[in-house]
């Protein structure tokens, strides 16, 4: 059974420096892309970034670019995502989920692409 653990998430100020991880297990993750998708309350769940599965090829969406980066270790079969500069905009419930290779060449922005969903890890930004 496939499943996809997030954790790291938590309470800090504005500014602040933050790095969240997804663990998955019952799948081969090098045969994933994998990608990092958040939501706010009342709002639809949105991109954040995504990465191929050799971790050659990544993009962030233009609200993080410059402030977020995706990473991935497929030897300990983890997906990270390192937050700096954090803003209260960035408030949301943090989402990974993993996309068969079988599907796409290259990762999607489309949380529709995705195959496996983690529950989520809240990343709470205020002073």
């Amino acid at each position: 059974q496939v499943q996809l653990v997030e954790s790291g998430g938590e309470l800090v100020q504005p500014g602040s420096s933050l790095k969240i991880s997804c663990v998955a297990s019952g799948l081969t993750f090098s045969s994933y892309h994998m990608g990092w998708f958040r939501q706010a309350p009342g709002k639809e769940r949105e991109f954040v970034a995504i990465i191929s599965w050799s971790g050659g090829n990544s993009w962030v969406a233009d609200s993080v670019s410059g402030r977020f980066t995706i990473s991935r270790s497929n030897r300990n079969n983890t997906l990270f995502l390192q937050m700096n500069s954090l803003k209260p905009e960035d408030t949301s419930v943090y989402y990974c989920a993993a996309s068969s290779v079988r599907r796409s060449a290259l990762p999607s922005k489309r949380a529709s692409l995705y195959d496996y969903w983690g529950q989520g890890t809240q990343v709470t930004v205020s002073s």
